[in-house]
């Protein structure tokens, strides 16, 4: 899946946005919305918290540094002398240890900041503006973007995200 990123100027041109993506078959889990805090949503579907923070970035990043900083650990013990006998068990064992731990402390923090990929479009969100994000297999991007902006050239398309995390 892929994310598209329009911004567009109210509430009125939101809604009728994503009544064109559901029309195109668009799935609702699929559309995220964004506004400034405060804002009324109404019937929008509103970006959840994965969507507005770094976790899924974060834990990815957290599993692939811990994992790697495992099985070095793990070399390292079976390096020593007396080390244990199992020693690829032992490199499996701190592997994963050091996958799950850097997963959780790296989610963790994620959890705790903003996206990284929205932080471009604050200044437009504090403005008044809707930050829509779509997530579309790859073959439908083109198609998708043409339709919104046919319909509404006041929508800005602001790009792709090349891949989404795997828990949309």
């Amino acid at each position: 899946m892929k994310r598209i990123y329009f911004l567009v100027p109210n509430t009125g041109i939101a809604q009728k946005v994503v009544d064109e993506l559901l029309l195109a078959r668009v799935e609702e889990r699929h559309i995220h919305v964004l506004a400034k805090r405060g804002t009324p949503m109404e019937k929008l579907p509103e970006a959840s918290y994965l969507q507005k923070t770094d976790f899924f970035p974060a834990l990815e990043q957290g599993l692939a540094l811990g994992g790697l900083t495992g099985i070095v650990a793990g070399l390292v013990a079976v390096a020593l002398p007396g080390g244990p006998v199992l020693a690829g068990g032992a490199i499996l064992a701190t592997s994963l240890a050091g996958a799950g731990v850097g997963a959780l402390m790296s989610s963790m923090v994620g959890s705790s900041i903003g996206n990284r990929q929205i932080q471009q479009f604050s200044e437009a969100i504090e403005k008044g503006q809707f930050l829509m994000m779509i997530d579309v297999p790859p073959g439908r991007v083109e198609e998708i973007e043409q339709i919104v902006l046919k319909h509404h050239p006041e929508a800005k398309c602001e790009g792709t995200e090349p891949t989404i995390p795997p828990f949309p």
